[in-house]
């Protein structure tokens, strides 16, 4: 088989677009991923603190329509107390990461293992 065709022609997920495919195809893999790792980082600090609103208005609606009920009250007061138990936890995890990175001179998101460097 002539190998300058195979050099030539490649196979594209038209699902994924043409960014995507040029990241896969044009680094082996690597760009792909590259491009994922800190990119699903920010996404999961992105829900964190979608879910970290969305529990803390919810608890606060529940407290104001309770109407001075004692478990309502304390339903209320537990949702607010776990959404913000959850944005610390996700505030003080990234002050890991950055103390981490600062303190040993490297970067949580920049993975070298090899011919595998991912960014």
């Amino acid at each position: 088989m002539d190998e300058g065709f195979l050099n030539k022609a490649q196979i594209q997920n038209p699902a994924l677009g043409d960014t995507l495919n040029n990241l896969l195809l044009g680094s082996g893999g690597t760009g792909f991923f590259a491009a994922l790792l800190p990119s699903l980082v920010r996404l999961a600090f992105v829900i964190g603190s979608v879910v970290f609103l969305f529990m803390f208005i919810m608890g606060a609606i529940q407290w104001i329509t309770s109407g001075g009920d004692k478990t309502g009250l304390e339903g209320a007061r537990g949702k607010i107390t776990n959404a913000l138990i959850g944005i610390i936890l996700l505030l003080v995890s990234l002050a890991i990461i950055r103390l981490i990175e600062a303190f040993f001179s490297v970067n949580i998101l920049e993975l070298d293992i090899g011919a595998l460097k991912i960014e």
